[in-house]
């Protein structure tokens, strides 16, 4: 039995689970998490091997839907909406699989139900284990070691915030080494029968994460699928362009 995730539940209603990326932690859907803790009890919560959530050398999707299914069941949280985004939105389809009777809709942001082939993050795992290698002693030094590896700055702005002082040196929060060892899992999928919760699947319109392609995985694997596409805005659409994509969930889900 793994131990809890770490989480925030914030606001009162109908609770929303929102379940973030790689390398990310529960404050990256934070834009969402605003505006829908208005109206909505929101479930924020750091994946494992992610956050303060527990490492572990093992990382899938089996489990990562299990972790979140028993916190589900910690909380007694039913019907409950779950948005996630990429590796959270693959976390989100499988625990539609297993908890099928804790869940009411599905949101899926920008990623299939489809094992991807190619290498996507060969630079930011370079630039991640170069941190933990040199151990820098402050920030700005660390971000000048992920500058070596990583060109855009707002990947490197990312991963910056899960940089933190550890006796002086500074660390990950994440757990590199799992994520590389397991990146084959975190890319790749298991097809799950036939799931009939209705299901939104949101893309960014410049992202190549889910495509023409895959639709027909995605009508196989997800009968009650709805599509939408938020256009000039890529994999990170929720940071990106928040607005539009609060507003595609609220319709989906009133």
């Amino acid at each position: 039995m793994s131990a809890l995730l770490n989480y925030k539940l914030e606001g009162e209603g109908h609770t929303v689970v929102l379940i973030h990326g790689l390398f990310g932690n529960l404050d990256n859907l934070g834009l969402l998490a605003r505006d829908l803790k208005t109206d909505h009890q929101v479930l924020s919560v750091d994946l494992r091997n992610h956050g303060l959530s527990l490492h572990s050398e093992q990382h899938n999707y089996a489990l990562l839907a299990q972790d979140i299914k028993q916190l589900l069941e910690h909380l007694d949280i039913r019907d409950a909406i779950v948005v996630g985004h990429s590796m959270g939105g693959k976390t989100a389809m499988k625990l539609a699989d297993i908890a099928a009777d804790r869940m009411r809709q599905l949101v899926v942001m920008d990623i299939a139900p489809y094992a991807y082939r190619e290498h996507r993050h060969q630079q930011v795992f370079a630039g991640l284990t170069a941190v933990e290698e040199q151990k820098p002693t402050s920030r700005s030094a660390a971000m000048a070691i992920l500058a070596e590896h990583i060109e855009l700055d707002g990947v490197r702005q990312f991963l910056g915030k899960s940089l933190y002082n550890c006796d002086g040196i500074m660390a990950w929060r994440f757990n590199v080494t799992a994520l590389k060892a397991n990146y084959a899992h975190i890319m790749g999928w298991e097809p799950i029968t036939c799931c009939t919760i209705p299901t939104l699947f949101i893309k960014g319109g410049d992202s190549d994460y889910l495509t023409a392609e895959h639709q027909s995985e995605v009508q196989a694997q997800f009968s009650e699928a709805k599509a939408h596409v938020i256009a000039n805005t890529g994999h990170w659409l929720h940071a990106e362009k928040p607005t539009e994509v609060l507003r595609a969930i609220r319709k989906f889900i009133t």
